[in-house]
């Protein structure tokens, strides 16, 4: 059996678990084919048809990881914006309009919820406390929660917390949301994301439980997409279990949809 952090996805390990936090964007919502479809319009304003999704999702990776850790102060349409306008100096897109960065960051409202999602969340939610700990703003997240089929417990977002995850910050308010809210610690909690880069790694640095939603097939040669690579990840890989869909991992936690 794989580990969790450290202890084993045993009967006895689940029975310890209370709360589920999980990354919001490419674990529950679909942001790769969000991202890509909302960056059509200035592919077809630029009269471009060489820019493939793998290579616009990799400067997309690259881009909002950098704007993140040079402004942690904007708000993340902000940070999709500028985002979108660096993607359209990148690939030297011309005849691109200001209003269509705007859009790009609106976009967000549409991204669509995996087909998994909601079934398995309200599963879940019959047994757990369920909080969402997001690099996101405030409207952004509001459009999401309505995709997601289930009302969470907390919802923890980048434009409070005031930093962007990998910030150890971020997951440190989620440890102290866990113990005030709900009286359980940090043993009692596993954190389920998609991102090594965003989530794993720096959960595990915490000694947080992890559990790996692999939604880009990254164990069977996948592209890493719109995530940053990170050389841990062979390491990362051997320290948790990891599931090919959010409804693999409810029924490992004894929950299934009904």
């Amino acid at each position: 059996m794989p580990d969790v952090g450290g202890s084993s996805l045993s009967v006895s390990a689940v029975g310890e678990i209370r709360v589920l936090s999980f990354d919001c964007y490419g674990t529950l919502i679909d942001w790769e084919t969000g991202i890509w479809d909302a960056f059509q319009p200035a592919i077809m304003a630029a009269g471009r048809t060489d820019i493939t999704r793998p290579d616009l999702l990799a400067a997309y990776a690259d881009a909002e990881s950098a704007i993140e850790r040079e402004r942690p102060d904007l708000a993340y349409d902000a940070v999709l914006a500028a985002v979108h306008e660096r993607l359209c100096r990148h690939f030297g897109l011309t005849g691109i309009a200001d209003e269509m960065h705007e859009a790009f960051a609106d976009s967000i409202r549409c991204w669509p919820a995996f087909a998994d999602t909601a079934d398995a969340l309200r599963a879940l939610s019959r047994r757990f406390r369920l909080v969402i700990l997001s690099n996101v703003h405030r409207a952004g997240i509001v459009a999401s929660l309505q995709r997601l089929g289930v009302a969470f417990d907390a919802v923890l977002i980048a434009e409070d917390i005031g930093s962007y995850k990998p910030d150890l910050a971020n997951f440190r308010v989620l440890l102290q949301t866990v113990r005030e809210r709900f009286g359980a610690e940090p043993e009692a909690l596993l954190h389920v994301a998609q991102s090594l880069y965003h989530d794993i790694e720096p959960a595990l640095r915490l000694n947080l439980r992890c559990a790996w939603i692999d939604r880009q097939g990254l164990r069977h040669g996948g592209h890493w997409g719109a995530t940053p690579e990170t050389a841990e990840k062979a390491r990362l890989m051997a320290q948790v279990p990891a599931f090919d869909s959010l409804a693999d991992l409810s029924e490992a936690l004894g929950c299934s949809p009904g």
